[in-house]
């Protein structure tokens, strides 16, 4: 597989939530599949670890590919854990939904808006088409600011954004609108609630602007293209009762009791983990560093607190981590020129918990593997990995594994594993580098939401002391209540309320 090389990333083009599909310039669609793009995303984010909320993810949207133009297509789904209000779509039929976006859904049928209008730029070939070149910049700008770490790059690409969004962004969110509604309406959802999550969307538009304007900045939001509120739209209320014609005889109700009931318990916000103690993972208090070696691999005794090694239990592989003082110079002029790599190939910026740093491949020779060589920086360290085959004798003893031995968990007898699938392992540990936060030294847990009832006396101005909420918090509670600016929950609604 062909990952994303860096100046082909600073060329993406990918939606959010209502926004489109991933579009490159014709000259890159070539070289980049949606695989490889799944690859880039997760090398940035991580899955969200909720198997019963990703099966629900994907039940619904099989339901609604079933009804779609695109029936018995293949389509992946991934649940990424991400506190952005985000959705977005690429080519080969990949979407992803942000875990931050389920804190703003209220109910199934809104989340299976956002479902269907992600498959409707899909469907309607906004993700390859030449008319796609207009949508969604903004995971574009995420993307370059992760790799320069500048909120100005990220405010830069957002004012590109929304230059090029006024033509053919507009119709394409249109059609995806359309298209979305009408498989909602297949399915005997109601096609309003599609408006509803709009409302959400823009009321947070909103808000996330008027916090900037109070500090004194811009902030660029591709929601901008409603002018008005979604419910006041009429292009957009139009395309949505169009949906109206295809109506299903037998009809759903919102799901509202159901989305709760997975929901409840969601992590909001920086999802920072519990300090846990697992026999793979390397920390070092005095670092404030982390990362985890593949499952079920062992750790090796090193000379120094400082460094870190592991193998597998047959013995065929080795992953080492050693800090060593940092330059100015970035990550990938630190391997070339201060440690003296030979040419990697396949070397690429990497961002692990949006640090600085770049990997790539450092090819082998007569007697020896290649290796994955990877340096991220964290303060004034930068941190060197190398992970490499152990070329083994047939004859030699880590070789010679008994089933008693495969059963005392001391080796394996499955075939040795080939450099690009221990590669695998490589990158995916070498991407669970983190700082260690003080909450997590604390042992604290991330915030939560739940669901309780309001009473005729509950107000969010009452809620917010109750809760040891700050004003910014309280008007999140609005904002995912669906009450912002001023509105109030009745007496016997289900509210949202973070919970530490």
């Amino acid at each position: 597989m062909t990952c994303i090389p860096r100046q082909i990333i600073a060329a993406l083009l990918i939606s959010c939530v209502w926004g489109g599909g991933l579009v490159l310039s014709p000259n890159t669609w070539s070289a980049v599949s949606g695989a490889d793009i799944y690859k880039e995303v997760l090398e940035g984010t991580a899955i969200y670890d909720d198997p019963v909320l990703d099966a629900y993810i994907k039940e619904l949207g099989a339901e609604i590919i079933a009804v779609s133009e695109m029936a018995g297509e293949k389509f992946t789904f991934t649940l990424l854990d991400s506190p952005d209000l985000n959705a977005f779509a690429t080519r080969d039929n990949y979407i992803y939904v942000n875990r931050g976006l389920l804190n703003y859904v209220s109910n199934e049928a809104q989340l299976v808006s956002v479902l269907a209008h992600e498959i409707g730029h899909i469907t309607r070939d906004h993700v390859t088409g030449q008319e796609g070149k207009a949508t969604g910049a903004q995971m574009l700008s995420a993307i370059a600011a992760v790799l320069s770490g500048s909120n100005e790059v990220y405010e830069a690409s957002m004012a590109y954004a929304n230059s090029i969004i006024r033509g053919h962004g507009r119709r394409n969110e249109l059609e995806a609108d359309e298209a979305g509604a009408e498989y909602m309406a297949k399915l005997g959802y109601a096609p309003t609630e599609m408006l509803s999550m709009l409302s959400i969307m823009k009321d947070y538009e909103t808000l996330q602007k008027n916090r900037a304007k109070s500090k004194g900045a811009s902030k660029q939001t591709y929601h901008g293209i409603f002018s008005s509120h979604p419910r006041n739209d009429s292009r957009l209320r139009t395309v949505v009762s169009k949906a109206n014609a295809v109506k299903s005889k037998s009809t759903r109700d919102n799901g509202a009791s159901r989305y709760r009931a997975l929901t409840d318990g969601l992590v909001w916000g920086e999802n920072f983990l519990a300090k846990e103690q697992k026999a793979e993972r390397f920390s070092n208090m005095r670092l404030r560093v982390r990362f985890d070696f593949p499952k079920d691999w062992v750790r090796n005794a090193n000379p120094s607190p400082f460094m870190a090694s592991g193998m597998p239990a047959d013995k065929t592989a080795v992953l080492t981590m050693q800090p060593i003082a940092r330059t100015s110079q970035s990550p990938e002029e630190y391997l070339y020129n201060h440690l003296k790599v030979s040419q990697l190939s396949d070397g690429k910026a990497i961002a692990p918990a949006r640090l600085k740093g770049f990997s790539g491949i450092l090819p082998g020779g007569e007697n020896r593997s290649d290796s994955r060589i990877a340096v991220i920086y964290y303060k004034l360290n930068a941190y060197l990995f190398s992970g490499e085959i152990i070329q083994q004798n047939a004859t030699a003893e880590t070789d010679l594994v008994s089933d008693k031995d495969v059963a005392a968990g001391k080796g394996s007898s499955e075939k040795p594993k080939t450099f690009a699938e221990r590669d695998q392992q490589f990158v995916a540990a070498i991407n669970t580098f983190r700082p260690i936060s003080s909450r997590e030294i604390a042992g604290q847990k991330p915030k939560t939401v739940r669901y309780v009832k309001a009473t005729s006396a509950t107000t969010f101005a009452k809620l917010g002391p109750a809760l040891k909420l700050n004003s910014v918090d309280v008007q999140d509670l609005r904002i995912i209540n669906g009450h912002y600016p001023s509105g109030e929950p009745k007496a016997g609604d289900w509210i949202k309320i973070f919970k530490q």
